[in-house]
């Protein structure tokens, strides 16, 4: 919001006039939590300057995330200039899309492992293979993944990115959004930057997929999976970039912050990803294909298309701990 955030001996008069504003630590976070009015948007990295796709044609669908790529056919060979120029679209636009990819798992998994490692997911459920994890929804299953999230930031080394493809789609509905982190950070005011800078959050599985868990094989997935401790805002491993990395899904609290003062704040930060001007939204055709950057990113899967059946498989690759 465009209000200037209030020094410490303007804070409580101003909270008594709006006694719903929260603060934090003689903060006092913008009223509605997200930005007004012109925002800068910046995709490279400073001082990044722009080249030529030569290989294939990207039509950005916005101005910082998300493009399609075409002329690529995924279950064809993808030679080292080619893997080479697709990883820096990935890094420049932090996710790609492609359509008419007819794919069987294995042509998709070794895709995906072009990347790197791959990663098998402990509670969801799987396809052919062990990596490959399956979402099929219909009229006895409906869609839960719509919050804004970050896979499984709960890992000590979360998921560097994600290749998700629909083998189903609904008629209508059904979309998937992707929110640019690092647009999100680069636009909080300076005075929440200064307050999160050096931060850690505790991520943990257990409210997310601990829920239906009987006692005994959560507190065996809770000691394989311990919560862990990750940066606020991380940076970019290859990019260089601060992105801001909590979320709703796993993010549960800000290390050495009383507990009003950490709830307030991670509820001003999840906030962020909400402003349309970070995203991008897919709408999925049949054997489409979503890559996207998980360093970079949240996403959000729409449910809206129930009792419609709507299948996809993702395969994720692993990642390093965040810094």
């Amino acid at each position: 919001m465009s209000e200037a955030l209030a020094s410490s001996s303007n804070s409580k008069a101003r909270t008594k006039e709006a006694p719903n504003v929260p603060v934090v630590e003689n903060i006092e976070l913008p009223r509605w939590g997200l930005h007004q009015g012109p925002i800068p948007l910046r995709r490279l990295s400073e001082g990044a300057s722009e080249a030529p796709y030569t290989l294939f044609k990207l039509k950005p669908l916005g101005p910082i995330i998300g493009a399609e790529i075409e002329g690529v056919l995924l279950d064809g060979e993808i030679t080292p200039s080619l893997q080479a120029e697709l990883h820096r679209a990935l890094l420049e636009w932090k996710v790609l899309f492609f359509r008419n990819q007819v794919i069987t798992s294995q042509e998709h998994a070794a895709f995906a492992k072009l990347w790197g490692p791959l990663e098998s997911h402990p509670f969801l459920p799987r396809g052919d293979s062990e990596e490959v994890t399956r979402f099929a929804k219909d009229a006895n299953t409906a869609g839960y993944e719509n919050n804004w999230h970050t896979d499984v930031t709960w890992r000590l080394e979360p998921a560097l990115g994600s290749v998700l493809r629909l083998t189903e789609v609904p008629e209508y509905g059904g979309d998937t959004l992707w929110a640019d982190m690092a647009a999100a950070y680069d636009n909080l005011p300076d005075v929440i930057k200064e307050k999160i800078d050096g931060l850690t959050a505790i991520h943990d599985f257990t409210h997310v997929f601990g829920r239906n868990l009987p006692p005994d094989l959560l507190a065996a997935k809770q000691e394989e999976f311990p919560p862990a401790e990750h940066p606020v805002v991380r940076t970019h491993p290859e990019t260089g970039r601060k992105t801001l990395f909590v979320n709703a899904a796993f993010t549960t609290r800000i290390v050495g912050l009383e507990p009003d003062e950490s709830r307030s704040l991670l509820l001003y930060l999840f906030r962020q990803a909400s402003l349309p001007e970070y995203q991008v939204r897919f709408r999925w055709e049949a054997n489409s294909v979503a890559f996207w950057d998980n360093r970079a990113t949240q996403h959000y899967a729409v449910s809206d298309y129930f009792p419609q059946r709507r299948v996809a498989e993702r395969i994720s690759i692993a990642g390093d701990r965040p810094y």
